[in-house]
């Protein structure tokens, strides 16, 4: 047994070495979960007007119909305003609009747009936790491939001959960077990723898993022996600021390019055929298939299930509803279409309330024509 005084020392290294380690692996939770932000210093943030208590603080989100005390909600679709008197949230965003109809509990802070607010505090929220960085012995990374300063690449995750990986990048397990592929700075490829040879991906790009990038278009001659394979020699071009959903296919064109123009956004489970070019800042809900060679504007926004035709032109800012089916050009900005095959929305509602009644309309024709054939008796 040792002497007290040693005993006491060794302690206190024991104790010195229990500090760091928690504090190395615990610190980045708990500069998340701990610190407080009030009313007051979110309204600053984000140029509202509090109604309430400007010192309520808040350490993390919650939904308006679950809110509970020490959490910021928001209010931005009338469909939930029921929520908010009864919410136990400690403050509420909400549109500098808003009319309460009864007595509201929660502090508001009272904000140009309600959903964008929060979506500037959740990204901001996003960006403060910590960046992995360093890569994993069990990644594979060619011997000629580039991989920029930051990066963080996991075990599994492969990066293929000649590639080149940006700044500040993080590669998951299991994704494949095939050889030639181009890859900008601050990206995010999700596990399972494949990015097939070749391709181009810009800046600030994600995407999600099990996400292609790059596979053979769709495209076979057909012979007198079946189906002749047409060799796609093209690559798949994603400009900067794009995110692409998880499962969703981008294919490469036969010549030239497949382009996903900048700050696109596509949702799981889209398939964007070769030798298409999707505009600038068009979102695509789930499901959405785009045939070989369309053309899609910018700015447009299509919902789940929107089938598009090939070879045709989209007009900038078309809004289609889902499961729409466009099977020709449509060339004029700024329309609205939705239905099988797709027509002008307000002429889809016309007709959609011709439909509802047609079960009547029917009776009464048969009625009608009852009626005169004892006329002509």
């Amino acid at each position: 047994m040792g002497h007290p005084k040693e005993e006491n020392i060794k302690n206190i290294f024991r104790y010195i070495g229990y500090f760091i380690f928690f504090y190395e692996i615990c610190t980045p939770r708990l500069k998340f979960i701990r610190v407080e932000f009030s009313a007051k210093q979110i309204a600053d943030y984000l140029h509202g007007t509090i109604e309430g208590n400007e010192n309520a603080t808040i350490k993390t989100f919650s939904k308006i119909e679950e809110g509970f005390e020490g959490t910021i909600s928001f209010l931005a679709n009338p469909a939930y305003e029921q929520y908010i008197y009864t919410t136990k949230a400690s403050i509420v965003l909400v549109n500098k609009d808003f009319k309460p109809q009864q007595p509201v509990s929660a502090t508001l802070i009272r904000v140009a747009n309600a959903y964008e607010a929060i979506a500037a505090l959740l990204a901001l929220y996003e960006q403060s936790k910590p960046r992995k960085t360093g890569i994993h012995s069990l990644a594979y990374i060619d011997p000629s491939a580039q991989v920029g300063k930051d990066c963080y690449v996991e075990p599994f995750a492969v990066i293929g001959k000649n590639a080149k990986l940006g700044d500040n990048c993080q590669v998951y397990s299991h994704s494949v960077i095939g050889d030639n592929v181009k890859v900008g700075s601050d990206c995010i490829i999700y596990p399972n990723v494949t990015i097939y040879h070749d391709c181009v991906i810009g800046n600030g790009v994600i995407l999600h898993a099990g996400a292609v990038i790059g596979a053979d278009g769709f495209g076979f001659a057909p012979s007198g022996d079946g189906y002749e394979k047409i060799p796609q020699i093209g690559i798949v071009t994603i400009e900067d600021n794009v995110e692409v959903g998880a499962n969703t296919c981008i294919d490469r064109s036969t010549m030239g390019s497949t382009i996903i123009g900048r700050g696109v956004k596509l949702d799981n489970l889209v398939q964007v055929a070769h030798n298409v070019v999707v505009g600038q800042n068009t979102v695509m809900s789930a499901q959405v298939g785009v045939a070989g060679s369309a053309k899609i504007g910018q700015w447009c926004m299509f919902g789940g299930k929107v089938g598009v035709a090939g070879h045709i032109q989209i007009a900038n800012r078309t809004t289609a509803g889902a499961t729409a089916a466009i099977p020709g050009s449509i060339n004029k900005e700024g329309t609205t279409v939705i239905g099988i095959p797709a027509i002008d929305a307000r002429k889809f509602a016309r007709c959609n309330a011709v439909f509802r009644n047609l079960p009547d309309l029917a009776a009464e024709v048969q009625k009608l024509k009852k009626e005169l054939e004892e006329l002509k008796k």
